[in-house]
This record gives C-alpha cells, sequence and structure tokens, in this order.
C-alpha cells in the first residue's frame, strides 16, 4: 500500500516458484512505461530442502552434504557439483541478446547525433563524466570573486553560494533535500522541482533520508548526473548503509550535511553532532569536508564535483564564522585538505583545527604572539584527502619536531593520529546541551584562552 501511495505500478502475490508467474509480472513491469514497478514474490527459503525448508537454517548456514543430497533428489538434480545442463547456461546468457541491443542502440544514437550534434556531444560528456569545457577558469574567477566578498557567514550559506557559482555550468546536477531544504540551503536560483511529467533538476525527497541517500546513488550509477542532498548532520545515521555503499562502489555522490556541531543551538543534544564528523571519516573511501568559511566552502564543492571515484560529504555550520582572507597560493593549498593558514617565525607549536573552530585557533596564535609564542595555525577541512598526500608535504605542513594541538568540536579521539600521545585535542566526548550556540562553545571550553591552555600544557 505504501508504494501504491507513491503512485508505483505494484503486482502483488507473484508465486515467486512458479516461473510463467514471475514471467507474467516482469513482462507487466515493462508495459507500465510511465512509472515503476514493484513486483512482490511470496517464496519459501530453503525451498525443496525436505528438512531445511523454510526455517531460520536454510538461510544461516550450509545445508550439509546429507541435506544437499537429499535436495538433489527431491528437486530431480541429477547433474554432478559445478556442473550447469547447456540448455540452463545458454538460458542465462545474455551475451548475444546484449550485443543485438548494444548494437541497434548504437544505430539510434548515431542517427540522434547527426540530426542533433550537439546536444549529442553533450550527452557524451556527461555520461564519460567529463566537466564543462572552461571549468578550470570558472572555479578560478569563483574564488577571486568569493575571496573580494570577505563575506561573514554560515558555512551552510556559503555552500549555497558556492552552488549559486558552480551549478549554472553544470546541467548535470541534481540536487535534494530529506524535507530540509530551507535549512541546509542546498536550492539555488536555478533549482527546479522534479515532478510527474519528469523534468527538473531538484528532488523534495521528504523525511527519508536513507531513501534519498539510495537514490542518489542510483542517480550516480546511472551515469551522466552527479547527484547531491542534503540533511542535517546527525541525521547522517540514518543514511549510513547507503554511504558506505558510495563508498565502496566509488561513485561520485555528494551528501550535504549542515548543522554540523554543537554550534546548532537551542535544538539541544538530539540535534547536534559530536561523534558523526568522525564516523564519516572512518568510513573507508568517503571524503569529508568541514570548510571554515565561504572559501574553503567553495573549495569542498569544486573537490566534491572532481572527485570522479568516490563519495563526498560536506559538512556545514548553522551559525556564522568569520572569513579568511587568503593569497592565491594559500587558496590554491586548500586542494591537499590541510595547509597553512597563518604562519609564524620559528614556531614553538602547531594548531590543527577544522570548520567553525579555526577562528579559535587563529585567536589562540594572536593571543600567544602577544606572549611571545609564537604558533602555526593548520586548516585541515579535509582529513582523507590530506592523509593522501606526500609524507614531505604532510611533514612540511605539520612539522614533526613540534609539539600539536587539534581543535575541533566533536569527540577528540579522532585527532590523536595527527597530535600523538604528547599533544593535545580541545574536543567533546560527551553530548551537548539546549542553549544558545555561542553559550554551549563557552561552556565546553572551546574558547580562545582554553586553546591557548592547551598550547601552553603541550609546550610545558
Amino acid at each position: 500500500k505504501r508504494f501504491e501511495a507513491y503512485d508505483w505500478h505494484v503486482i502483488p502475490d507473484v508465486d515467486g516458484h512458479d516461473e510463467e508467474a514471475v514471467g507474467r509480472a516482469i513482462r507487466g513491469a515493462k508495459a507500465a512505461a510511465n512509472k515503476p514497478t514493484l513486483i512482490c514474490c511470496k517464496t519459501v527459503i530453503g525451498k525443496g530442502a525436505p528438512t531445511r525448508a523454510g526455517t531460520a537454517k536454510a538461510h544461516g548456514e550450509a545445508l550439509g552434504a546429507e541435506e544437499v543430497a537429499a535436495t538433489r533428489t527431491a528437486i530431480g538434480w541429477n547433474h554432478p557439483p559445478f556442473e550447469v545442463p547447456r540448455q540452463v547456461y545458454d538460458g542465462w546468457d545474455a551475451r548475444k541478446r546484449g550485443a543485438d541491443l548494444e548494437r541497434a542502440w548504437n544505430e539510434r544514437f548515431l542517427a540522434y547525433e547527426k540530426a542533433h550534434p550537439e546536444a549529442a556531444r553533450e550527452f557524451r560528456r556527461r555520461v564519460a563524466g567529463e566537466l564543462p569545457a572552461g571549468w578550470k577558469e570558472h572555479c578560478t574567477a569563483l574564488f577571486d570573486k568569493i575571496n573580494a566578498q570577505a563575506e561573514v557567514v554560515a558555512t551552510r550559506k556559503a555552500s549555497q553560494n558556492a552552488l549559486e557559482g558552480l551549478a549554472p555550468i553544470l546541467p548535470e546536477l541534481i540536487g535534494g533535500s530529506a524535507d530540509l531544504t530551507g535549512s541546509n540551503l542546498t536550492l539555488w536560483s536555478g533549482s527546479k522541482p522534479v515532478g510527474r511529467e519528469g523534468g527538473g533538476n531538484y528532488i523534495y525527497y521528504g523525511v527519508r533520508e536513507f531513501g534519498m541517500s539510495a537514490i542518489m546513488n542510483g542517480l550516480a550509477l546511472h551515469g551522466g548526473i552527479i547527484p547531491y542532498g542534503g540533511t542535517f548532520l546527525t541525521f547522517s545515521d540514518y543514511s549510513r548503509n547507503a554511504l558506505r555503499m558510495a563508498a565502496l562502489m566509488r561513485i561520485r555522490t555528494i551528501f550535504v550535511f549542515t548543522h554540523d556541531s554543537i554550534g546548532l543551538g537551542e535544538d539541544g543534544p538530539t540535534h547536534q553532532s559530536v561523534e558523526h564528523a568522525a564516523a564519516l571519516r572512518l568510513i573507508p573511501g568517503i571524503d569529508v569536508w568541514r570548510p571554515c568559511d565561504t572559501v574553503e566552502s567553495v573549495a569542498a564543492w569544486i573537490a566534491a564535483i572532481e572527485r570522479g571515484d568516490g563519495p563526498t560529504s560536506l559538512l556545514f555550520t548553522r551559525q556564522n564564522v568569520p572569513f579568511q582572507k587568503r593569497d592565491a597560493h594559500t587558496i590554491a593549498a586548500i586542494r591537499r585538505g590541510g595547509y597553512v593558514l597563518s604562519d609564524a617565525q620559528e614556531p614553538k607549536a602547531v594548531i590543527i583545527a577544522a570548520g567553525s573552530e579555526v577562528q579559535l585557533a587563529l585567536g589562540a596564535k594572536k593571543k600567544l604572539g602577544e606572549e611571545g609564542v609564537a604558533v602555526r595555525v593548520v586548516s585541515m577541512p579535509c582529513t582523507a584527502v590530506f592523509d593522501r598526500q606526500p609524507p614531505m608535504y604532510k611533514d612540511i605542513v605539520l612539522i614533526p619536531t613540534l609539539p600539536r594541538v587539534a581543535v575541533e568540536a566533536g569527540v577528540s579521539d579522532y585527532w590523536r593520529k595527527y597530535v600523538g600521545l604528547e599533544g593535545a585535542v580541545v574536543g567533546i566526548d560527551r553530548y551537548g546541551e539546549s542553549a544558545p550556540g555561542a553559550k554551549l562553545f563557552e561552556y565546553f571550553g572551546f574558547t580562545v584562552d582554553n586553546v591557548v591552555k592547551a598550547v601552553k600544557s603541550v609546550l610545558h
């Protein structure tokens, strides 16, 4: 009934052991060309196994030699193990049928290409996963514009601004949100809802984070589409299996997660992400970007779009964050995942920070400098990308001989691989509270003074 409510074509009560019944259902699905079909088959697990059919044992363990022999007798299977009868093999061999279908499709496409050469070229580009001509120049111009604007906004707003700058030249970008469009700011001025008649480039998924994420994976697997969709970072838990599958399949799916820390404030600990950034970073193959301002937000979006061999999660704040001025060299370094944002002569320690906590690291650097203690500030918006850099680059940035302090409004354990046992982490290893974001930052020790204290602790 649920799928009927979605306006799917539903074929119920099909005997999954009846070849003719299954065939009729498939033909019925093909005939319903204007909507998706759900075929509901009734089957018996382990059917044919005399003592295991219809039991959990048919699912959870091997049948065993005796039951296998009895099953062979019961279903009349007289062929030795691993021998596939020619009739069965031919029935499943789709090579000739597939080759015929491919040949016919290619002929249709050649005719289409002659009639519509420009559209055919665009189709080839999108299916090949290539970015449009002038992409690099466009990105450079966008960086220059964002850097000149120097806006103080939430990074979720910076994300929307990045979409406004990038989406117009990427018609293959298909967005959406799990009923949080106004909060995630995943809508841009050129967004058009996908409706019953097709078309459009924005999907209102409803409150179904896993469904949204799985659908995005399907769009990416189809090819010619770069899907992105948003929800709150805390709700990434609901999407976890689809996130893992995207990483496993190495597909270009972009997951947008906003309201990324206790900084979201009054919604309280149920909505305040504490462990989620670290949990996402632990999924092999997924790049997790947590930018600190407008420029890093653009860099994160560009990295996600350019990454053709895996998914990306983009983590954005609810609250405003300060803009950090950069030169062209520093902007280019963002793509390496971690870089020196603010340096000092003969630094005595390195402060590593991500996202909204970068401002605390810079504030601590200034205060320590006034006390005669020089420190380097490293912004690390994407640990996965930084980890893929050559060892020499990582050593140049982090200076192995110096003590380190990491600052992030999340669980502290993840940062131990960067600061070591002798370093310090300013983090949060408990759930948040319901209060204004600024008050929570102060309450949980995310202050310039506390970062200064942490640096002094590793120096002594």
